[in-house]
């Protein structure tokens, strides 16, 4: 048993020891199948903190020689497959995380992972082993002794291709990988290749080392999409379990449409439970850093996207161009499209649009907005949580100062008086209140209309439901009444605790006025 060569079930062990383990050993079902096979070669691109590591771990300790994981595998979904022993431990693997090489061998990483690898097979396998051949080769040698194939396991497999401008290492690199995946070689001794990585694999001129990979993105990752990320089923059995607000978690983690199928965070949601408690767990991925990079690129119609985008709507995306770098972003759409890779934006497929996906991620953006040409949006965005205190203790000179700064602020930007403008004014304006609440969104028709329903959830303690609308050149007493007399409040029938009606008004001078009354 070594580090790379035949690792333990060290990794997996941890996993099924924490408390909350979800079950996504049918995951190696699905890699059983790919064994032996002209599609034996699978790349992983998702987000971080999106379960790769985790699948990973899961791998070795399934296939891997170096230890016996009969007991770890007992009472999970894989063991009762008729295959599940025809390869549980029946493999030679070799597991790099290539992110660990990186950070101390940015110029000589192939020759330290060839260096450390056969370090390892030299323990095992002397007679077979010169520091002269090709790790193919070594590898061939050793299958032809032993009979044995190989898994190999590669995470951040995109590190090199991602953060060197040496193309010469680049080229160098990708003919290591070359060696190990699509070799002559490599057709005797590979069982299964697996890699993960953030990006899908970068379009190369000339280099073909990658191109037999079947890739599972963040656009589509087909059958294997509910073995990463946690489903909405497997969600709500989380929640029951650690008494937990469902409609809560789902608004903060929820919102990743991958090929039709609502997949969470399982980052997120697993500290969620541990802590119970609803946090941006994920700004700890350096989203502010990344994000900002983005969004400050001056593309025409980038920002009213993101506006767009962070109001809740979606916004139209070409995905198709981009050339799968971080490097090599030309266009708006190069950029929304890094982000829905990065997991910073959801897409949805059917509509060919991007948007964010939960309140969450909308967090990590508020922070990503304070510098630059977006500090008045992250000035008005700072004052949230002031109006939606003044909204529910009744502050009616508050509300409409900083409803007119709202609208001042989004409106730069967007219509002053259409409909879609208005509505993002409102959202913009409660951009913290999905944290507490369920939005509902009414566009009636008629211009200048816009309306919205708060409906408190679990933890929402003591605060109030809320309908606000806000109209043009017409009194907030009679925006007021008007809500009264269309009967709006029946979005709420059934609920027993306080409402309140907010009518919100200005006039063709920009003067915003408010009034509110308890139903």
């Amino acid at each position: 048993m070594g580090i790379f060569f035949n690792p333990g079930n060290g990794s997996f062990t941890k996993d099924r020891n924490y408390e909350i383990y979800v079950d996504k050993t049918e995951l190696l079902k699905y890699l059983n199948r790919a064994i032996g096979t002209p599609k034996n070669c699978i790349a992983v691109s998702h987000a971080r903190r999106f379960g790769k590591s985790h699948a990973a771990g899961m791998i070795d300790a399934y296939y891997s020689l170096g230890s016996d994981s009969a007991k770890l595998f007992k009472g999970t979904k894989i063991a009762s497959d008729p295959d599940y022993e025809k390869y549980r431990n029946k493999y030679n693997v070799i597991h790099l995380d290539i992110s660990s090489f990186w950070d101390f061998h940015k110029k000589d990483i192939v020759e330290k992972i060839i260096e450390d690898i056969f370090k390892e097979l030299k323990m095992d396998y002397p007679e077979e082993f010169n520091e002269r051949d090709r790790i193919s080769y070594v590898l061939m040698k050793i299958y032809k002794k032993t009979g044995i194939p190989f898994v190999i396991i590669i995470d951040e497999w995109d590190c090199v291709v991602r953060n060197s401008t040496d193309q010469d290492l680049i080229h160098q690199y990708l003919q290591f990988l070359h060696s190990l995946f699509k070799s002559e070689e490599s057709k005797s001794f590979l069982a299964l290749g697996y890699i993960t990585g953030i990006m899908p694999i970068k379009k190369i001129k000339d280099e073909s080392a990658l191109n037999n990979f079947e890739e599972y993105t963040m656009l589509k990752s087909r059958l294997i999409t509910k073995y990463y990320g946690f489903t909405e089923e497997e969600v709500k059995a989380l929640c029951k379990r650690y008494d937990m607000d469902f409609e809560t978690t789902k608004e903060w983690y929820n919102g990743y449409l991958i090929d039709g199928m609502h997949m969470y965070n399982p980052n997120s949601v697993s500290q969620a439970m541990k802590y119970h408690d609803f946090d941006s767990y994920w700004r700890n991925t350096s989203a502010f850093g990344t994000i900002n990079n983005f969004i400050m690129m001056n593309y025409s119609g980038l920002k009213e996207d993101v506006l767009t985008m962070l109001s809740g709507g979606k916004v139209m995306v070409d995905t198709e161009c981009f050339q799968n770098d971080l490097a090599e972003i030309h266009s708006k759409d190069d950029a929304l499209t890094a982000l829905i890779h990065l997991g910073y934006l959801g897409y949805d497929a059917d509509m060919l649009s991007a948007y964010i996906p939960n309140y969450e991620v909308a967090k990590a953006f508020q922070s990503a907005l304070k510098t630059g040409e977006w500090k008045d949006v992250a000035a008005s965005i700072s004052k949230c949580d002031t109006l939606l205190m003044a909204t529910i203790s009744g502050n009616t000179e508050k509300v409409a100062e900083l409803i007119e700064l709202a609208h001042d602020t989004y409106t730069s930007i967007l219509k002053y008086n259409d409909e879609n403008s208005l509505s993002c004014v409102l959202t913009m304006a409660y951009f913290t209140a999905p944290a507490y609440y369920t939005i509902i969104r009414e566009m009636p028709a008629g211009k200048g209309f816009a309306d919205f329903v708060f409906l408190p959830r679990a933890n929402a303690g003591n605060r109030p439901a809320m309908i606000v609308e806000l109209k043009y050149n017409q009194s907030a007493d009679t925006v007021i009444r008007q809500i009264k007399e269309k009967r709006y409040q029946g979005a709420l029938s059934g609920y027993e605790s306080k409402i309140l009606l907010v009518g919100i008004s200005y006039d063709s001078e920009k003067h915003h006025t408010c009034s509110i009354e308890e139903w």
